[in-house]
């Protein structure tokens, strides 16, 4: 880091003098034009034309003879990259499995289309614009269709019901996380994409990791939901109950926590919400023990108990952060005389699944 002093030129214009090195390295002379870039987290960033042009944007690809399977999973991690146009080419042309491929991708991931198709090429792209999309809001929607899988999961589980739109939301949960990966991907390369999606850096990197821990939750809620499906009766009312309300708690912590993040909470929910998971994992504990004690309850209960554990432990990854971003803010010395209409910003912790 090098550091200058600004200075004044006619007119009362400030100017700051470019280290000669940057400078030569993009090419830039006496009468070069730049592109001055100031940021809502208070930056101010000079690029030159040509470092903005996407080299990104528009990839070519040869799929060749590529299992359907390879080429899903290149376009998905195109779209993760924050790449807008990929072309696919196969020279002797597409078999009809890697069609259903492509297909299968732009049903799946949000503002996703097949743009042009010949005999030998697919063009698919992607149609998001940064300035329509807020993560806050998708992060929202993820809570909510991550948390209603798991409460239609332990009914399953606990009473026996059953959901015929169970897919489709794990589909919507995998398609929500995917369209915030993306941008998070795009955020870190494009200073522009930042100021079109109204966040700052942290902000971004907060909701991002919150996601994930949400992604997590989905992926557990379809766990439980696996192992109702695999028992050949509903637990015994004692047990049924007690799972019940650990899943109450736990879906309190998961929900409390998010609110901390994009937020509708202050900092004193956060401190709450550890609370929170320290009684719910006892209770998961003492559970495990009577499933243990009893001689009659169905072991892949253990499965779905642990899953409940599991998703405590995301619930409180993200109320950790949320907790760390307020001592980094300062936010932490006012918490005693917050309220919930306070806004702190924070992400989540990764635990493994």
């Amino acid at each position: 880091m090098e550091t200058r002093k600004i200075q004044t030129v006619g007119g009362g214009t400030y100017t700051v003098s470019l280290p000669k090195e940057w400078a030569e390295s993009e090419g830039c002379t006496a009468g070069t034009t730049v592109n001055l870039h100031t940021h809502i987290d208070g930056l101010l960033v000079i690029q030159t034309p040509e470092s903005q042009t996407g080299a990104r944007n528009r990839v070519a690809l040869e799929a060749g003879t590529d299992d359907p399977a390879e080429i899903e999973q290149l376009l998905r991690a195109a779209y993760a990259a924050g790449v807008e146009s990929v072309v696919l080419e196969v020279p002797d042309g597409y078999t009809d499995d890697q069609l259903r491929a492509i297909e299968r991708v732009t049903r799946n991931l949000t503002g996703v289309t097949v743009a042009e198709e010949t005999e030998t090429a697919v063009t698919v792209q992607t149609l998001l614009d940064a300035g329509e999309v807020s993560v806050r809001q998708s992060v929202r929607q993820l809570q909510f269709v991550a948390l209603s899988m798991h409460r239609d999961a332990m009914a399953a589980l606990t009473a026996g019901t059953t959901s015929d739109r169970w897919g489709d939301r794990d589909e919507q949960a995998d398609r929500l996380y995917a369209m915030i990966d993306r941008y998070f991907e795009r955020g870190l390369a494009r200073l522009d994409e930042i100021d079109a999606l109204g966040l700052t850096r942290p902000e971004l990197f907060s909701l991002w990791v919150t996601a994930n821990e949400l992604e997590r939750v989905a992926d557990h809620a379809e766990r439980i939901g696996t192992v109702a499906d695999q028992l050949d009766g509903q637990p015994a009312g004692p047990i049924a109950t007690g799972l019940n309300d650990i899943a109450d708690e736990v879906r309190a912590v998961v929900e409390d926590a998010v609110r901390v993040i994009i937020g509708d909470a202050c900092v004193a929910t956060a401190r709450q919400t550890l609370a929170k998971r320290r009684a719910v994992r006892q209770r998961i504990t003492d559970l495990d023990r009577q499933l243990f004690e009893s001689g009659d309850a169905d072991y892949r209960l253990t499965r779905a108990l642990d899953s409940l554990s599991r998703t405590a432990e995301h619930g409180g990854n993200i109320a950790e952060f949320g907790l760390r971003m307020a001592v980094r803010d300062g936010a932490l010395a006012d918490s005693s005389t917050g309220t919930d209409d306070a806004d702190t910003s924070g992400s989540a912790a990764e635990t493994e699944s």
